[in-house]
């Protein structure tokens, strides 16, 4: 299965003031950022994941400046690789324009970046032919509405399996206790119980994302306690 992004949709966050302009391959304001008139609405949301619906968006105004501003960036996550579902997964995707982006508007937006660290989940997977793609589907997208609702699910990417059924999949998160909080409800234990049908091999790596103060440097690490 492919899955298209679709047009990146953007909204304004309120306590940062952007820029708003039409560019073809950058940020773009929509409908759902603004009242009639242009005045900006109490709640701006985003698109983090192939899903639009307005249950997997997310409140920009539930986090802070710092996670604002990467999330707003990461709308610019792109594979760079045919074979991610195997490849080193840090030169998977284009990170440095990621960081590139994030300098930009935080540079517009007139905000002095904190140190912040960010925990990034990898998973990666293989898929026999027996499993119908349409029922991990739904299970994928339940878990991932029940993980928005609780919080600080900044992005959401995942891949078309291989010809030998192996894919990636990730997620950027404000904190590993917010990805924990995430996985803790029903939809994800249903999705954990099915994956014994459905997967023939999965594994999971966590790292951490590390964004140095006025964004001097960045890394990512394998996740430490």
């Amino acid at each position: 299965m492919t899955i298209s992004q679709g047009p990146v949709v953007v909204a304004e966050a309120h306590t940062l003031s952007f820029q708003t302009r039409p560019m073809n391959d950058r940020l773009a304001t929509v409908d759902d950022a603004l009242e009639t008139g242009g005045e900006p609405r109490r709640h701006r949301h985003l698109v983090v994941s192939p899903y639009h619906e307005q249950e997997h968006l997310l409140n920009l105004d539930s986090i802070d400046a710092e996670n604002q501003l990467l999330a707003l960036s990461l709308t610019k996550l792109r594979c760079l690789r045919a074979d991610y579902a195997t490849a080193s997964y840090i030169e998977s995707f284009n990170w440095a324009e990621i960081i590139e982006t994030l300098r930009v508007l935080t540079r517009e937006s007139s905000h002095a970046w904190k140190e912040t660290s960010f925990f990034v989940v990898a998973f990666r997977s293989r898929i026999p032919p027996t499993t119908v793609y349409a029922d991990l589907g739904k299970l994928d997208k339940a878990a991932h509405a029940e993980a928005t609702e609780s919080g600080g699910f900044l992005k959401y990417w995942f891949g078309a399996p291989d010809a030998e059924g192996r894919n990636l999949a990730t997620c950027i998160w404000r904190s590993e206790e917010d990805a924990r909080k995430g996985g803790a409800g029903p939809a994800h234990r249903k999705a954990a119980g099915a994956a014994r049908s459905l997967y023939s091999f999965w594994k999971i790596h966590r790292f951490r994302l590390t964004i140095e103060d006025d964004l001097k440097g960045w890394g990512i690490t394998a996740w430490a306690e």
